[in-house]
């Protein structure tokens, strides 16, 4: 493929993430991520995962996408801005934004194979898949190496434009394309994510401990939450945005403009009473086709005890 090629594919890429919705696009070479490997051995041999054991699964797929993608030699990646233009009842039991609308897996998977299926129209037959945080695929070092963003010290991919209230996705394809180059980190001497985190799971700048995090007790942890925790959660019943929420970088932060991921009307009004009369009927209304149906209703009413 010629110099012009790679460009006027990548251009073409490019304009038709911005037709789609998403927020920026960036590309960059399907290869080893070599820095990446001794970081999540360690993470993993520390335990950093507790109980999320797929973690654990797919060591060599997760650090080379070529073992995922048969002749995968571009990895593209996308953001999609999730940023609520209202949020809850500040006398609620919080949910974290990203789950106020519709499942974001659906809504992205959709956008991806729309975009997949223009590339086999425009380009030709191309051998590719669409990866929504659901397969062994780094999505930060990928966002990271495409100039999307940096990993800041919570562990989160941030833009200077726009924060980092987004979804990080792929296409990972095997066509050689122009690839971009990656940002620098812009966190300085700032320590905002790390004084704020309520159970202290940032234990030092750029390493979480995913097994202290809030959204790993109510979403991911699906025994008993530890009794120590108990005081720590500052009021969320599902996930948590603290470290997001005091980023100075958020300030930047505009509303998005994708109607599927707008709450339902309850989701924002309700109290805390509310919440802890939740019925099963009132429970699937809200959360219809939202990402909280994971953690089921007896599932929030864990939290919700656990919170009161």
């Amino acid at each position: 493929m010629t110099v012009s090629q790679k460009q006027k594919y990548s251009d073409l890429i490019k304009a038709e993430a911005q037709r789609l919705g998403f927020l920026s696009c960036g590309i960059s070479k399907a290869t080893f991520l070599e820095n990446e490997a001794p970081r999540l051995e360690k993470w993993l041999s520390e335990n950093r995962q507790g109980e999320m054991k797929y973690m654990e699964n797919h060591f060599d797929m997760r650090l080379d996408p070529r073992l995922i993608v048969d002749g995968a030699k571009s990895v593209i990646s996308f953001l999609l801005n999730y940023y609520p233009s209202e949020t809850q009842n500040p006398d609620s039991y919080k949910i974290s934004k990203y789950a106020y609308g519709q499942d974001y897996h659906l809504v992205i998977k959709e956008k991806l194979n729309e975009l997949l299926l223009v590339l086999n129209e425009q380009i030709g037959e191309i051998n590719g898949r669409a990866f929504v945080d659901s397969a062994p695929v780094l999505d930060k070092a990928w966002a990271e190496r495409s100039g999307l963003g940096w990993v800041g010290k919570n562990n989160n991919i941030i833009s200077k434009k726009t924060g980092s209230f987004f979804f990080i996705c792929e296409l990972i394809v095997d066509i050689e394309l122009e690839y971009d180059s990656p940002t620098t980190d812009h966190c300085g001497k700032c320590t905002a994510c790390i004084d704020a985190c309520p159970t202290q799971a940032i234990v030092q700048p750029y390493l979480v401990d995913g097994s202290k995090c809030i959204s790993y007790f109510t979403i991911e942890l699906k025994d008993a939450i530890p009794t120590e925790m108990k005081g720590k959660f500052d009021d969320w019943m599902f996930g948590c945005d603290v470290c997001q929420d005091v980023c100075p970088w958020n300030r930047f932060s505009k509303p998005h403009s994708e109607p599927l991921f707008n709450p339902h009307t309850d989701l924002l009004k309700y109290d805390k009473a509310n919440w802890e009369e939740i019925s099963l009927e009132q429970f699937n209304e809200i959360f219809r086709k939202s990402a909280v149906k994971r953690t089921k209703l007896a599932g929030l009413q864990r939290n919700i005890e656990f919170l009161k």
